[in-house]
């Protein structure tokens, strides 16, 4: 029987995820930042995320250690699969470089997708605009180093 916790885990079928852990590899194998993809049911209602998803995929943000890379340009990709709700949050380093209106276009491509129930393309879709724009101000480097995991966290 599966457990509340198993729902995000399920939002996406075997090979959805696999595309997902895909498109993380493909957007980062041109760049030194570090993309993650974390699911969960709801927003939290309490503690500092107040149902906010942006105040959460900080929280979240801060949890899985991204702000631990060495160039400070870690993005997460925050979907709250019952409630429906997301949040991209990329580090400092990388919003001084692209501001907020980069931001608010990945917003309305995902959010485009996800109004047609297409959340696997949207998320793609999403994480191939990081990747680029993290290509632009953050190269791969010969030295570089996958500092954090391309699973989705949960």
């Amino acid at each position: 029987m599966a457990t509340r916790s198993d729902i995000p885990r399920r939002f996406f079928s075997e090979d959805e995820q696999a595309r997902l852990r895909a498109a993380i590899a493909a957007a980062e194998k041109r760049t030194s930042g570090e993309i993650r993809l974390h699911l969960e049911r709801n927003v939290p209602k309490r503690g500092a995320a107040q149902g906010d998803p942006y105040l959460r995929a900080r929280e979240v943000f801060a949890k899985l250690g991204m702000h631990r890379t060495a160039e400070r340009n870690g993005v997460l990709v925050y979907l709250a699969t019952r409630a429906r709700r997301f949040a991209v949050l990329g580090d400092e380093q990388l919003h001084q470089r692209v501001g907020e209106a980069f931001w608010n276009d990945i917003r309305d491509l995902m959010a485009g997708h996800f109004r047609e129930d297409r959340f696997v393309e949207g998320m793609e879709g999403g994480i191939a605009l990081v990747g680029e724009k993290l290509r632009d101000h953050f190269p791969h480097r010969d030295d570089d180093v996958n500092e954090l995991p391309d699973d989705i966290s949960y």
